[in-house]
This record gives C-alpha cells, sequence and structure tokens, in this order.
C-alpha cells in the first residue's frame, strides 16, 4: 500500500477549484444530455468511455451502473474527472457548444459517479485466473497504474518498479492541488492495487547493465526474468535555461517544487514576488499554485504570446481571475542576486522570431524564481537495447505500445511525450491488452 504522506503538506491550502455536484444536481444535468448517436464527446475522450450511457444511468439514479461504465474504459475515472482538460476533449466537443447552449458537465458528472463509487466502497473487477505469467513494469504511474490493473483482470502476475517512496506519478506529486490533493492520487492508487496481486517496489532504480545500488535491477535482469515488460517512467528532471544565475538559493524547476508542495511543507512567509519562466500548462499551474499559497505578485515571463502559448487559454483565465500577471514576447537572460540568493531576473523582448530587440530590456524583481521550460526524456534508458528507437527522448511504439524488441511495451509520458493522465491511463490499456495477446492462449478473456 501507498506510503503515508506528512499532515502539514502545503498543499492542504488548497480547496476543490471545481465544486462536487450533489444528486439533483447531477440528476438535473444529466437529463440534459441528448444522449447522441455517435456522440463526439466519446471520440474525444482518449480512453473512449461511453459518456452518453454513463450520464443516461446518473439520470436513472442507477449511479453504480454509471461508474461500471466509466470503470470498464478507464480505471483511472476517478483522478481523470478531476484533473482531464475536459474544456478541450468531452465538454469541448459537446454538441451543445454549436448550438451556442452550455455544454454538458461531463467532468462532474464522473466525479459524482466515481466519487460514490469510492465513498461506498464498490468494486467491480476481479483478477483473472492465473496464467503463471509475470510482467514487470517500470515506474508507479498512471501508465503502469492503468496497464497493471488490466493485467491483473487477464491473470498476470504484475510487478512495478518505482525509484521513489511515493507511487501515483505525477497524479502523487504533479497534479495542481486545486485540482486533486496527494492524499487523494493516494486513495485511487489503493483503489487500483486492491484487485490484488499487484507488488509494487519502491526506492528501485532501473538501468542498463550491471545494477549499482542495493536495491536496483538492470534492464537484461528484467527481460531475462519476465515474459514482458512495461516502460512507463513518464518524464525526467527540469530542463534548465542555461543563463547566468541558476544556481542562486530560490531558482527551482517547477516540477521539483511543485513536488515540493505537494508531499511537504514551504515556508513562503519571506516570499513577496515570484517569477515562472514558460507559457505551457505547468508554468500556468505554478503560477496559480504560488498564488494560491498567498505570494502577493506572480509573473509569468514567455517569450510567445498569449494567443500563441501551448498552455490551455481557460487555465489561464483562472490564473488571471487570482492576480496572476504577465510578461509576453519576453525571454530570461540572467538570473541575479545578492548574498547568493534570487532577487530579480532580467529579461529582454523578443519579436515574431524569437529575436531579441536591441533596447527592450527589463527587470522582474522576484525572490522566487520557477523554470517550467519542459523536462528532459527518459527514453534513452532504453538505448542499450537492441530493436528499441528512441526519438528526441521518446520510446516510439506501434499503436499498441510494442517497442519493436519482443517482450518490450511502453506507455505514457515517456511514449507521447508529455500529455494528460486520460491518454497514459488509455496508453497503459492498450498495452497490457497487446501483452495479454502476445503471451497468453488464444481466445481468453478477462472478467
Amino acid at each position: 500500500m501507498p506510503p503515508a504522506l506528512t499532515p502539514n503538506r502545503s498543499e492542504t491550502a488548497f480547496e476543490d477549484f471545481k465544486l462536487p455536484l450533489l444528486r439533483d444536481a447531477a440528476v438535473a444535468e444529466a437529463n440534459r444530455c441528448l444522449f447522441c448517436h455517435d456522440a463526439p464527446c466519446i471520440k474525444a475522450c482518449p480512453t473512449a468511455i461511453d459518456i452518453p450511457q454513463f450520464i443516461r444511468k446518473i439520470a436513472t439514479d442507477n449511479v453504480r451502473g454509471s461508474a461500471k461504465t466509466i470503470f470498464e474504459s478507464n480505471i483511472l475515472g476517478m483522478s481523470c474527472a478531476r484533473v482531464c482538460p475536459v474544456e478541450v476533449l468531452c465538454v469541448g466537443a459537446c454538441v451543445y457548444n454549436e448550438l451556442e447552449q452550455p455544454p454538458i458537465e461531463i467532468g462532474k458528472l464522473q466525479r459524482y459517479a466515481t466519487d460514490r463509487a469510492y465513498e461506498a466502497g464498490w468494486t467491480f473487477f476481479e483478477a483473472g485466473k492465473p496464467t503463471g505469467k509475470r510482467v514487470a513494469l517500470i515506474g508507479a504511474g498512471p501508465a503502469s497504474l492503468a496497464a497493471a490493473h488490466e493485467l491483473r483482470r487477464f491473470g498476470h502476475a504484475c510487478t512495478i518498479f518505482e525509484k521513489r517512496a511515493t507511487i501515483g506519478g505525477l497524479n502523487a506529486f504533479g497534479v495542481a492541488p486545486y485540482k486533486m490533493r496527494a492524499d487523494r492520487a493516494m486513495t485511487e492508487v489503493e483503489w487500483v492495487l486492491s484487485i490484488g496481486g499487484i507488488e509494487v517496489k519502491t526506492g528501485v532504480g532501473v538501468g542498463s547493465g550491471t545494477a549499482t545500488g542495493a536495491n536496483d535491477v538492470s534492464l537484461e535482469s528484467l527481460e531475462r526474468e519476465f515474459d514482458a515488460v512495461f516502460v512507463g517512467v513518464g518524464l525526467g528532471a527540469d530542463s534548465t535555461l542555461g543563463v547566468p544565475g541558476e544556481q542562486l538559493a530560490g531558482v527551482h524547476g517547477a516540477v521539483a517544487w511543485i513536488e515540493a508542495m505537494k508531499l511537504g511543507a514551504i515556508d513562503t512567509k519571506s516570499i513577496r514576488r515570484a517569477a515562472v519562466i514558460g507559457g505551457g500548462n505547468t508554468a500556468i499551474d505554478v503560477v496559480r499554485e504560488v498564488a494560491g499559497l498567498g505570494i502577493p505578485h506572480v509573473e509569468m515571463i514567455y517569450r510567445g504570446t498569449r494567443e500563441g502559448m501551448s498552455g490551455y487559454a481557460h487555465e489561464w483565465t483562472a490564473a488571471l481571475a487570482e492576480g496572476a500577471h504577465a510578461e509576453w514576447r519576453a525571454v530570461a537572460t540572467a538570473i541575479e542576486g545578492d548574498a547568493g540568493r534570487v532577487e530579480r531576473v532580467r529579461c529582454v523582448r523578443v519579436d515574431d522570431n524569437k529575436r531579441p530587440i536591441a533596447g527592450s530590456e527589463f527587470v522582474v524583481e522576484a525572490d522566487l524564481v520557477l523554470l517550467a521550460i519542459g523536462q528532459s526524456k527518459l527514453g534513452a534508458m532504453l538505448a542499450s537495447l537492441g530493436g528499441i528507437t528512441v526519438e528526441s527522448g521518446r520510446i516510439r511504439t506501434d499503436a499498441n505500445g510494442f517497442t519493436g524488441r519482443a517482450k518490450w511495451y511502453a506507455g505514457g509520458d515517456c511514449r507521447n511525450g508529455g500529455k494528460e493522465v486520460v491518454n497514459a491511463a488509455a496508453e497503459g490499456k492498450r498495452a497490457a491488452q497487446a501483452i495479454d495477446a502476445a503471451i497468453s492462449p488464444k481466445g481468453r478473456a478477462h472478467v
């Protein structure tokens, strides 16, 4: 089971940004659904949940049936109800948008059904009859958890290897706490593991050649000892700018800072001004988190425009409502400070081609600087294995996660480069089905 979390985590300062629906509101919203044939919301969902079906069941007060419909497609349906960018997926595809009417609140309805399942202790799946086959899974994030659960339904034994003490991946230590806190992510981990037969080994590094740490294992040993291996390691460390001053105290990678805030306590009392460099979803999340912890002034520095940023527009709108500011078409050229601690970020404006504009230099005062400009890719860890292609740090696979080398499959961020939790869940499940097809007798299905 997951380790206990410390109670004095900074993330506990946050409450749900989107309040849950109560029963009457859920039923009323469900009855608005048009139950479309060939529904566009299903096509927009990476896990292809039968959305009209689960909503219809809420409308008839069959919440247990609704939850089962969701979990049949996505075992991580509880967390996805909270963290999915529904505005650009299922809700964004709702036909009501074309009718200039409010779209169905699919995410909130999914949360209503899945939360009820957790509260009531409903279980829907059992492990299949043991097959004698064993599958290793590297990384204990959403992709591996979804894959392991599906593999157990087929009857295969699973062992997850995780280098951290905390399991759950970004759902535990990376998701913005106003969407889902770490304790809720741990509840999901327990629920997924309750199917039984999934061994989790934490504090274990996995690498090529001879393992060096006391608990480490090599890729070659996993290939020898298991019938298949699934790689779901996610992404690596925060990228750096390569400018002077990044070593100053108070300068952090955004993902590392979010993890420290979610799993521990961060002292923000002395911080008055924060600068976040980047314009993606991680940058916007950390902007909102910094503001939510009471830091008076938060500035996002981004080399592009508001219209061109990769972060979701609806998230930035929420950040603005929470008091965030932005410097557009700007890049940091140096980070400065006295006595070894950051005090300011030197910046310059850039043109459409990201070239510096002469005479446009300016300074952003900051005693906290967070770098949200991407993360390293971990696919290179498989480079020593023949038959596996790694492109720009991403593991190349077919549609089902097969790498081209016998026994080896991959899914999640190490494959797709950094998408949503729902994409990881979908890729983990597809890979599990491909693994089962490869190692099991034909014609057998899971329960």
